[in-house]
Parts: structure tokens; C-alpha cells; sequence
């Protein structure tokens, strides 16, 4: 005789349409969990073929009372998963090193070591396999995550099955079975190392293939070294999961029909480059060069809509400053959390990060147009980069590699350009929110100094062309000086494609709630691979719960150590 559960299953997946060449759905609780952990085990196995790039960044919060937390203090890591040899990390910045070993330092030493591998570890509910054996599994209920519908089981450790095991609740979409969704933590903390509690998050790439995208990791009360007290909110990112195949292959499957020139005269010279247009021509095969290799690395967007509207804001400053530059300025956008800008060339490159922190256009203008500067001032890029061999290099040595820093001078130079630019462009009257926003970076700096430590370009400087009195909040209405991480844009972890959110604005904020340059949790809008249209997920938006205040927001987060 069937349990009340086991019915409440039957009427939960009965009336799901079947897609074509898809299995029987299950219709006990048993069968149900057979094809959970049949599934999960499938996961662990395809995981092993690939080797994303792992984001993490960590913000340590202590008390505050009218904001009730703040940052104090920050760790940030980036690296390359290689999940063929099991949940191992590979660094790929200079600070990756020396948080390499374990969760927590010596009980002796009286500091907590954050492990960059414990919060990759969270990709997986069970790093030794989900069985009846060591979990019980309790139905809960149907859920909708996003238009996914889910079934929703509390999944707790069978007594004596050891350390480490996962506690919490699972959320498995009813077609195929895979878990999309998990949250709670390991069991079996002990006084010199600590699991966290943790929100995973995997989103549907292709038929069939669900993949970890988005973590979110967040304590307020682990106490250890017997009077301190650890509180922090981290975030974990991981995408380029199908890097640099999907547009050489499509390349390649192009027919071209004709050359991009018409074939003239040999005896002409009407098409020879002049000294200065070879010059030309040499700057922007080393600057292509760069972005090429770059976003093979996975560290920068492929071209996208994103580019497009920094390409706007730069084409407001040119029109209204009369600039007809060649080659014409292209926007690009490094693909991580940090907050940096700089210029390869003719091209300018925004973080991720940076976009996602500022509250309008008029304070990215402000950040455009010192980076205009440098162009207009004819600051070049280093052209050894039109060298190919000098892109040869293995990829844990990339940010050894490549460095697009300017002098104090070029810098200085490139601030009053910017402000001459500003001065005569539809933004002149609009800058007192930028003020703001370099106001709050300033005060932040402090507790955020890995978030504002650059990798390839310059920290973002406080100097930056802005004169205008910071704008005052007018009676009824909100002035967010800066958005928290993840407040605009949406990653692809599959394509790497990156979009503007679009999420409506939720009104009034109070002072709490804004948050600038903070870490927040993860609400994911998840959606279902599109066989007819290849599109993987439909670009699944990761929407940060906290920062929808006038922006959007996208992220994956955090971990355990």
C-alpha cells in the first residue's frame, strides 16, 4: 500500500508531457530517488570532462548599527577547475597560493584560512556519491524554480555515515530528474576545520546536462580559536565550461563565398598602407591578438550586447566632442568580479565587476571617458603582442603575462582628458551621482581591498573626472551611491555570454538594504534547454536577491572551506 507521500508524488509527476525518446517517469518515492541518485551519479561523471574557470570572492562582515553588517576585510581567488582529478583547483592569480591549505589554520595560530577548494567542493551534494546507504530522503513538495518545476526532498545523514556528508534540501526538476538546486551544509565540523552552509545552483546548458554555475555561502556565528568569531557572505561563479569551441566550430561550418575586397589591378598601389596606416594596422593585430587570446582563456566576454552599450556611452562622448577616431573604439568586458578598466588600444575593457557596481550611466560615462583619454592621448598598447608566439604561454601564467597598467603621468593625462570630454557631453549635468559613487569607493577601500585590486589594468582612482557636488536625495526618492555585486549583469556559465539584466526597480530602499559593493545571495530564474533554438538555458539570469533596487543582478557565490 502506497504512503500518502508516495501519492502525493504519483499526482506531482503524473501529468508531465514526456519528450521524445524520454524515459517512463517514475511513479513511487522509491523509484523517484532511485533515478535522483542514478542521475546525480551520471552529473559527477560528465563533470570530469570539463575545466571551468572558479571565481571565488569572500567579504568577512562584522556588526553595524544601522546597517547591521559591513565589510571587513575580503579574500578573492580565480582559478581553473580540474575536475577530471576530482574537486582540485589550479590558481591562476599571485594571492591563489597561500590559501591552498586547509580550511583553518592552527588552533595555535589563533587565524581562520579560507580554502578555495572547499567552496568548489559545494558543486557536488556528496563528493563520494548520493546513495540510500549513507542519506535518508523526506518529500517535501512541488516547487517552480523559475518555469523549471521541482520536486523538493530534506536529505539528512543516516546516523554513523561519517564526516563531511551533506544536510539540507534538494530541488530536482520532474523530467529527467537532475538536482538543480541544493542547500544546507557538510556535517562534522570540528574545532580546526569548519564547513559552511552553502546555496548551489546548476543550470540547464544542453538536452540533458544540467551544470554548476552559482554558489552562495554566508555564516554569521561560527565561533572558533576560542573568542573570535567569523562572519562572512561569500560568492562562487564558475563558467567556461564549453570555452572556445562553440564559435570555431561555427566558423568553420560557414561557406564563404566571396573575399572581403574586389580584386584590383596588379599594377595599382591604390590599396598599399601608408608608414602611418601600417602602424596603424601593426597596433590593432597586437590589441587583436590580446582579445583573441583572452577570451580563449575565458577571461574576457565574447562580443555581445553588454559591448554594445558601453559602445553607446562612448559614442555620446565622441559625437559631442566632434572625435573621429581611427580605428574606431571598440568596448569589451573582462569577465571578472574585481573592480578594474583599462585600454588595449583602441579597445576599452570594463570588469564584470565594475559594471555591475555602478548606479547609472552617467557613472559609467565618467569610468568611459578616462579610458577615452588614453586613446585620444595616444597612449599605445605594447605591440610585442603582434608577435603570435608571444601569446604561446600557458594559462596559469596569463596575468604574468599580459599587464595594461599606465604611468602616474599617463594616468594624470588621462583624468583631465576625460574631464574635458565630460565637460561638453550630454553628461556635464549629471555627475553629481558619480561623485557619490567615487565618495563611497573611497570609504569602502579599506574593508574591500582585494574587490579593488586589479589584475591587468589600474585600481579604480578616486580622481577620476568628476567635478560636481554629490547629489542630494530629494524628498520621497533614493540616491544609491553603488549597487552590490551582481546588480546588472547575467552570465552564460556555457557561452560565457554576458547581458544587461532588466529586472523592474522595487521602489523605495532603506538605508540597509543598499548594500554598495557587498556580497548577496543568489535567486536563479532557471529555464530549460531550447532543442529547436540550441540556446543553452536561454542565457539563465542569476538574480542576486538583494540588489534589484533600480539595477538587476546576476551572480553565482560562495563556498566552505
Amino acid at each position: 500500500m502506497r504512503t500518502l507521500k508516495s501519492l502525493l508524488l504519483v499526482l506531482a509527476i503524473g501529468i508531465v508531457p514526456l519528450a521524445a525518446g524520454a524515459q517512463q517517469p517514475a511513479t513511487t518515492l522509491d523509484q523517484v530517488i532511485a533515478r535522483v541518485i542514478s542521475q546525480e551519479a551520471a552529473q559527477m561523471q560528465n563533470m570530469k570532462k570539463y575545466s571551468p574557470l572558479v571565481e571565488t570572492y569572500i567579504q568577512k562582515d562584522r556588526p553595524d548599527k544601522e546597517l547591521g553588517t559591513v565589510p571587513d576585510g575580503d579574500q578573492y581567488f580565480l582559478g581553473r577547475a580540474e575536475l577530471a582529478k576530482g574537486v582540485e583547483l589550479e590558481p591562476l592569480t599571485n594571492n591563489g597560493g597561500k590559501h591552498r591549505v586547509g580550511a583553518l589554520g592552527s588552533f595555535f595560530t589563533m587565524s581562520m584560512q579560507f580554502l578555495p577548494r572547499g567552496f568548489l567542493q559545494m558543486i557536488y551534494i556528496d563528493e563520494s556519491g548520493l546513495n540510500r546507504a549513507n542519506y535518508n530522503f523526506d518529500y517535501v513538495r512541488r516547487e517552480f524554480l523559475g518555469e523549471v518545476r521541482c520536486l523538493v526532498f530534506d536529505v539528512t545523514p543516516t546516523p554513523k555515515s561519517g564526516k563531511g556528508r551533506f544536510s539540507g534540501r534538494i530541488w530536482v526538476e520532474d523530467q529527467g530528474y537532475h538536482i538543480v538546486r541544493f542547500n544546507g551544509a557538510f556535517v562534522g565540523s570540528s574545532r580546526t576545520s569548519y564547513y559552511f552552509h552553502f546555496d548551489s545552483w546548476r543550470v540547464n546548458v544542453g538536452a540533458d546536462q544540467w551544470l554548476p554555475a552559482f554558489i552562495y555561502s554566508e555564516e554569521s556565528d561560527v565561533h572558533y580559536a576560542l573568542s573570535k568569531r567569523l562572519m562572512f557572505k561569500a560568492q562562487t561563479r564558475l563558467w567556461g565550461y564549453n570555452l572556445g569551441h562553440s564559435q570555431q566550430e561555427e566558423e568553420l561550418s560557414k561557406v564563404l563565398v566571396e573575399g572581403p575586397t574586389a580584386i584590383k589591378d596588379q599594377t595599382t598601389t591604390a590599396n598599399d598602407l601608408t608608414p602611418l596606416q601600417a602602424q596603424r594596422s601593426w597596433d590593432l593585430q597586437a590589441e587583436d591578438n590580446v582579445a583573441d587570446r583572452m577570451e580563449r582563456l575565458g577571461l574576457m566576454a565574447p562580443a555581445g550586447e553588454v559591448d554594445k552599450v558601453l559602445g553607446t556611452v562612448v559614442n555620446n562622448l565622441e559625437v559631442t566632442n566632434n572625435l573621429d577616431i581611427e580605428p574606431e573604439i571598440r568596448c569589451r568586458v573582462l569577465m571578472t568580479s574585481t573592480l578594474e578598466s583599462f585600454t588595449i588600444g583602441h579597445t576599452i575593457v570594463l570588469s564584470r565587476g565594475l559594471i555591475d557596481v555602478l548606479p547609472d550611466e552617467a557613472s559609467l560615462a565618467v569610468i568611459l571617458a578616462h579610458e577615452l583619454g588614453h586613446v585620444v592621448l595616444g597612449h599605445r598598447i605594447d605591440t610585442q603582442y603582434a608577435f603570435f608566439d608571444r601569446l604561446l604561454f600557458d594559462e596559469k601564467d596569463a596575468f604574468h603575462h599580459f599587464g595594461f597598467a599606465r604611468s602616474p603621468e599617463e594616468e594624470a593625462a588621462a583624468n583631465q582628458k576625460g574631464l574635458e570630454l565630460l565637460t561638453k557631453s550630454p553628461y556635464k549635468d549629471q555627475l553629481g551621482t558619480p561623485e557619490l559613487f567615487l565618495t563611497v569607493l573611497q570609504t569602502r577601500s579599506k574593508e574591500i581591498p582585494n574587490l579593488i585590486s586589479p589584475h591587468l589594468g589600474d585600481r579604480i582612482s578616486i580622481n577620476l573626472p568628476v567635478s560636481a557636488a554629490p547629489t542630494a536625495a530629494k524628498p520621497g526618492t533614493t540616491v544609491i551611491a553603488a549597487l552590490p555585486l551582481g546588480g546588472r549583469i547575467k552570465l552564460n556559465p556555457w557561452t560565457n555570454g554576458l547581458e544587461m539584466l532588466k529586472s523592474k526597480p522595487v521602489g523605495q530602499i532603506a538605508e540597509r538594504e543598499k548594500m554598495p559593493f557587498e556580497v548577496t545571495p543568489f535567486v536563479l530564474y532557471l529555464t530549460r534547454y531550447d532543442s529547436n533554438t540550441g540556446n543553452a538555458s536561454q542565457n539563465p539570469s542569476a538574480v542576486s536577491a538583494d540588489s534589484k533596487q533600480g539595477a538587476d543582478a546576476t551572480d553565482q557565490d560562495a563556498n566552505r572551506k
